[in-house]
């Protein structure tokens, strides 16, 4: 199934990779080597999007220097070579390094000295909490701003959508956009189509998972027409519940209402996805076909947001 993928591409781009959500086991206990495998694996059990945050903030605070950072940048970037992943765009919560109160300058650069020495074509993506309102999103996106000739391409908004409305974020994002920082948004991963919606009325350039837009023909009209395309990431959202099941998830149904797509692992580790086996998750279950795949993945290329250059 994927062999008719691969006769069309030959290398992937991975768009939406959360760097902390990528650490896998081996790596936790090279960060803290008193970790056990068994404690590693309770602590990141879940079955509810509540239960994977806890989990994804459970792995964040073993983060506690620049170096265990670039550990962590280091063995993601190797994962990338393993899967034939040639560009990519890391995700790295600036939010939850402000929420620790940790140096996010030093912490930046030494991720960035990672990206520098990797065979991979890496750049990063800060993304803000959302939920911790505009404040918060206004000093990641000025350390962003800081650093856009350094690595960084684009400022994000995560967290919970519900409590955090896109709305709050208008005057950040004009920001971040006047000194020249690409701009996306997780939207419609839990909430509605009208938080899809808000994140356009902001101006998102792309939707980190945006799956709920495909509840509402207006929405995906709007998607297709701006050429705004979602991020979709099938494991994750079947693993959080934001997709209630496989067999349920809307990857076809936007598909087929033309708005553009990428596949992407979001937290590799914790979800336990590999790009090509999002490909074949496709293929398998979706039906999707050899041309359609290598057209999927041809996106990651065509909505990068620095390929040429």
């Amino acid at each position: 199934m994927s062999s008719g993928l691969h006769s069309h591409s030959s290398s992937y781009a991975e768009l939406h990779v959360h760097l902390e959500g990528s650490i896998e086991p081996a790596t936790l206990m090279e960060i803290e080597p008193s970790l056990t495998a068994n404690e590693i694996r309770e602590n990141t059990a879940f079955d509810t999007f509540e239960g994977f945050l806890r989990a994804y903030i459970w792995v964040n605070k073993k983060l506690r220097t620049p170096e265990h950072y670039a550990i962590a940048a280091r063995r993601l970037f190797e994962r990338f070579s393993r899967e034939n992943v040639h560009y990519a765009e890391v995700t790295l919560s600036a939010g939850m390094v402000l929420w620790k109160e940790q140096p996010l300058a030093d912490i930046y650069d030494a991720i960035w000295r990672e990206s520098l020495r990797s065979s991979v074509r890496v750049f990063w993506i800060l993304d803000a909490i959302r939920h911790f309102g505009p404040e918060h999103g206004m000093a990641v996106a000025e350390f962003a701003a800081a650093r856009v000739n350094d690595g960084v391409i684009a400022y994000g908004i995560g967290g919970d959508e519900i409590r955090g409305p896109a709305e709050w974020f208008r005057d950040v994002f004009a920001y971040a956009r006047d000194r020249g920082l690409r701009l996306v948004c997780h939207a419609g991963e839990t909430g509605g189509p009208e938080s899809v919606s808000a994140a356009l009325d902001i101006g998102a350039e792309r939707i980190g998972h945006g799956i709920s837009a495909a509840r509402d023909p207006a929405v995906m009209h709007r998607l297709r027409a701006q050429n705004i395309p979602l991020e979709i990431c099938i494991t994750s959202n079947v693993r959080t519940g934001a997709a209630p099941g496989l067999s349920q998830h809307p990857v076809r149904a936007l598909y087929e209402a033309g708005v553009p797509i990428t596949l992407n692992t979001d937290d590799p580790a914790l979800f336990e996805a590999t790009l090509a086996g999002e490909f074949e998750l496709a293929a398998a279950q979706f039906g999707f076909s050899g041309p359609e795949l290598a057209g999927i993945a041809e996106n990651g290329f065509r909505y990068g947001f620095r390929v040429e250059g």
